[in-house]
């Protein structure tokens, strides 16, 4: 009686005739009555305002993100041509306000061989202009006569005045590249330079004076004391005409061109922004990375838009170089120009590779702190690996203790540490080179391989599982 009782109440008789309450085959939940006129009516209108609401929605948070991302792009790219102009200026500030840079930048030309070869000519030609060949001759002619010999050997000195005087610019060009290439003529090079190193900066701005002088568009150095020097030496090496050879006060070229009015300006403006220009330039492009709506992106555009400006101011560097070669002065040494223009920008391209290679390090590592595989993979298998190491070391009696906990609970603040350590290093480092860089960026790598071995909790504590329970207690069980 009593299944029956249940097959009898398990039947469909006891259904409501309108369908309401029926289970659905798929969830035994039941489907939802049909509704009304008016409640659909109400349900349409209800989505017609939904719909309105995200379409008047939706192009404002779009027009919202489009300006931030146009004024990040221009704040980056202002910032990238403000990095280039930085380069220049803090090049040129070193360059005449630094007399020892100056002076490191000169002193490899006094023993360049077309700097050497350059120099003798033009000494050379300035001691022979000062020894007047024809009287040199007479007085080999009456000399010889004088010791007895026939009249008709002194006339036919006095016709040798050619082959004579192929021998004065042989002797002469012998000693003057004695001279010059001696190491005391090193020595004379780098004094006289840093002697003259103040009036550069007079020089550039168009108020030349003393050795330095920027006269005919051109930017000269008075060799005087070398042809001096010249003179002593021929003196001693017994010819007594050098002896007459007056204080003379000439010029050797190492820049020149017909818009050095130009350059001065443009030199003087940078050198005084030299010291303010990177700093202009560092915040513009903080700025553009906090505007940024994604602002790990933002940090890659500026840095890979720093990075581009540096490999275009290298490019324009090297054009340069052949522009200004072939439009030098008729008779100018175009080898020995070669070689001042590359003495000259040597620390500058050392600047362009510092900041490149700083700004490729500086988005690499904002690509590297990324959800991208590549990024999370590296990461990975840093974290691996250091963790290995980690067991290793624990599994023979190493114990964190505090060190670990106070590691983990200070793990950001610690990463910070190192960035800012390393960032003040880089920017207080005298002239850094590309070098440097990439050994503060090895030490940043070991801080923060060293934090992440420290770490006690690499991965943070686990959770730790809650007892099990049967719902209704345990009589359920039962």
């Amino acid at each position: 009686m009593r299944q029956g009782r249940i097959r009898g109440g398990g039947s469909g008789d006891a259904r409501p005739p309108d369908g309401k309450g029926e289970r659905s085959a798929h969830g035994g939940r039941p489907e939802p009555a049909e509704l009304s006129t008016g409640e659909r009516s109400e349900l349409d209108q209800l989505r017609h305002r939904l719909s309105a609401l995200e379409a008047s929605a939706q192009p404002s948070g779009d027009r919202h993100h489009r300006l931030r991302t146009s004024g990040a792009v221009v704040l980056i790219v202002i910032s990238s041509l403000l990095a280039l102009l930085s380069v220049i200026a803090v090049w040129t500030n070193s360059i005449v306000g630094d007399t020892d840079r100056y002076v490191a930048t000169v002193a490899p030309l006094a023993g360049n061989p077309d700097v050497q070869a350059a120099l003798t000519d033009r000494v050379t030609s300035e001691v022979l202009a000062q020894i007047d060949v024809k009287a040199v001759v007479n007085e080999l002619s009456q000399a010889a006569v004088q010791q007895g010999a026939p009249p008709e050997l002194g006339k036919l000195i006095g016709g040798l005045s050619g082959p004579i005087t192929s021998g004065l610019t042989q002797l002469v060009s012998t000693t003057v590249n004695k001279v010059v290439t001696s190491d005391q003529f090193a020595t004379l090079w780098v004094d006289a330079n840093r002697v003259v190193h103040s009036s550069l900066d007079k020089a550039l701005t168009g108020k030349g004076g003393g050795a330095v002088s920027l006269e005919n568009n051109q930017v000269a150095i008075d060799i005087g004391p070398i042809v001096a020097k010249v003179k002593d030496q021929l003196v001693s090496s017994g010819f007594g005409p050098a002896a007459k050879i007056p204080e003379v006060h000439t010029s050797f070229v190492v820049f020149a061109s017909k818009d050095i009015g130009k350059v001065k300006s443009y030199f003087r403006l940078l050198e005084i922004m030299g010291s303010w220009l990177p700093v202009i330039a560092v915040l513009i492009a903080a700025a553009g990375v906090f505007t940024a709506v994604n602002r790990r992106r933002g940090l890659i555009g500026a840095a890979l838009g720093v990075a581009v400006t540096m490999l275009l101011l290298g490019a324009v560097l090297t054009v340069f170089r052949s522009f200004y070669l072939d439009h030098l002065p008729p008779g100018a040494s175009q080898a020995a120009a070669g070689a001042i223009y590359d003495a000259l920008i040597r620390f500058l391209r050392a600047g362009i590779r510092v900041v490149g290679v700083t700004a490729l390090v500086a988005a690499a590592g904002a690509f590297l702190i990324g959800p991208s595989r590549a990024a999370v993979a590296v990461r990975s298998a840093c974290s691996s690996l250091i963790g290995a190491l980690r067991e290793v070391a624990t599994s023979h009696g190493m114990r964190l203790g505090p060190v670990g906990r106070f590691v983990h609970r200070c793990k950001r603040w610690i990463g910070a540490a190192i960035l800012v350590v390393a960032a003040v290093v880089l920017a207080t480092w005298n002239y850094p080179t590309a070098v440097v860089v990439l050994w503060i960026v090895v030490v940043v790598l070991a801080g923060f391989a060293i934090r992440e071995f420290l770490d006690s909790e690499p991965g943070g504590s686990p959770p730790v599982p809650s007892a099990p329970t049967v719902e209704g207690g345990p009589s359920a069980g039962g």
